[in-house]
């Protein structure tokens, strides 16, 4: 061994420092993950915050334990098993989650589930009384005021909004009220028709 290859006192030697590096390349390159880093990976995450709430959904009650973070609508999907409450854009422009609350109209991908805590929800399922279809549900089978169906339950939770806040009293206020949710089936002229056939005498 040559002079260069000998190890000072205390030190490495100039090939354990090259076979060290050429394990630790060959560890790499195979996918293998550094030790260090294995380590960072295992660390658990704190868990999230939780709150305890009380959702009035539909007539009933529930008692719920959230994370803080979560929105309304992954609880009323998740939790509840509500799925007529749609997921489309989860940024709040296609209306296809909007609920009631207190009977206001939101967008319940947009609304923390704790912000809702003791409030009273209606969706979609909420509607009907038992085999009686709500008058805006039958409104929009009448005039066919849907195609593929998604946007639907959004479409006639904001128009049961719509028609409550005096909102639908010509076609223009109902297109300009009903403009915060999307159909990309373009069944507008067909919804406008539908809200304005509830809102003549037969909304409830």
């Amino acid at each position: 061994m040559s002079d260069h290859d000998e190890a000072p006192s205390g030190g490495h030697s100039r090939r354990g420092v090259l076979k060290a590096g050429g394990l630790t390349a060959t560890f790499l390159a195979a996918g293998g993950v550094p030790i260090t880093a294995a380590r960072a990976d295992e660390r658990a995450a704190p868990p999230a915050p939780t709150a305890d709430v009380t959702l009035h959904v539909n007539g009933r009650t529930h008692r719920l334990t959230v994370e803080t973070r979560g929105t309304l609508l992954e609880t009323l999907r998740e939790r509840l098993r509500l799925t007529g409450t749609k997921k489309g854009c989860d940024r709040g422009e296609c209306g296809a989650c909007t609920v009631l609350v207190d009977g206001r109209r939101i967008k319940s991908c947009l609304t923390l589930a704790v912000m809702e805590d003791g409030r009273e929800i209606t969706t979609i399922e909420g509607l009907a009384r038992g085999e009686e279809l709500h008058s805006v549900q039958e409104a929009f089978i009448r005039r066919d005021a849907f195609q593929c169906g998604f946007c639907t339950s959004g479409q006639i939770m904001s128009a049961v909004a719509c028609i409550d806040e005096g909102h639908a009293g010509c076609d223009d206020d109902i297109r300009e009220w009903m403009s915060g949710n999307l159909c990309r089936c373009g069944c507008y002229p067909n919804i406008v028709d539908a809200v304005r056939d509830a809102a003549r005498g037969h909304a409830r």
